[in-house]
């Protein structure tokens, strides 16, 4: 096997239960990355929770690149600079807001590495998804946003219970119209319909002139399935979804056992 480039997700993959990058894991990169593979970072995160990691694993170059906010922006990874992005508009705002509304769930938005919540009062999910993100966190009712904001993604998030009703009453139409993913218990998250992993990490490749049968993606969640279905090499974490166990092709450790490390080690870093 001539794996060239790998994509790895990051919470529940590259991240320990803690949010860290373990020594072992960090080894196994850099190691990869010094046999000439491409690493890319992609993430439901804004870059600027993927930054610090970027910059732990010495993945912050110009020739570096990682995906953001579920493959709706891809940055260069020295810099942040969105090389392509598929973004949402206000009118995509008004209508997930009002429907936040109607369904009884929170909602936050993200747009230019902030955090907007029209929630007088803020989910406890909305601080921890900021704080964990490294991202600003801004009060703006919704009859005061800025209507020329362009949007990476927003979040429907709620205690787990309260979620899974509010989705129910979404109309069918939105997921037509939207790519939505749950990613967890408690954070549904909406981006533009061509927008995902899958999609943007089809592009990086196309750039550098990689072709499918040279790439392995690693993840765990429903955000991860399009990516791993378009490597010839997809690997699920141990603690991975029915839906990601089910199409790779091979399962590594939990990510609380140098999951990815494992896979690394196996596949690229042997001798």
């Amino acid at each position: 096997m001539s794996i060239k480039l790998v994509a790895i997700d990051l919470d529940g993959t590259l991240l320990n239960s803690q949010h860290q990058i373990t020594p072992a894991v960090k080894e196994a990169v850099i190691q990869a990355k010094n046999k000439g593979v491409y690493i890319v970072l992609a993430s439901g995160r804004p870059f600027s929770g993927i930054a610090p990691y970027l910059k732990e694993l010495g993945l912050d170059n110009a020739s570096d690149y990682c995906i953001s906010n579920n493959g709706s922006v891809i940055h260069q990874a020295n810099d942040g600079a969105h090389l392509i992005e598929n973004l949402l508009d206000f009118t995509d705002y008004q209508y997930f807001e009002s429907l936040s509304n109607e369904v009884g769930v929170h909602m936050h938005a993200l747009a230019q590495n902030t955090m907007f919540t029209a929630n007088r009062h803020i989910s406890q999910y909305t601080v921890h998804d900021a704080y964990l993100t490294n991202t600003p966190l801004v009060y703006c009712p919704a009859n005061e946003m800025d209507s020329s904001l362009k949007f990476t993604k927003f979040m429907m998030i709620d205690h787990p219970e309260k979620l899974t009703l509010g989705i129910s009453y979404i109309p069918e139409d939105a997921f037509e119209r939207y790519s939505m993913t749950q990613t967890s218990p408690y954070f549904l998250e909406i981006s533009n319909k061509t927008a995902s992993k899958g999609a943007a990490l089809q592009l990086i490749c196309e750039k550098l002139g990689i072709t499918p049968d040279k790439v392995m993606s690693i993840g765990d969640q429903n955000n991860d399935v399009k990516m791993l279905q378009y490597a010839k090499f997809p690997v699920a974490m141990g603690n991975a979804i029915d839906n990601v166990l089910n199409i790779a092709k091979f399962v590594t450790k939990t990510n609380n056992e140098d999951g990815v490390a494992v896979a690394l080690d196996k596949f690229i870093n042997q001798p």
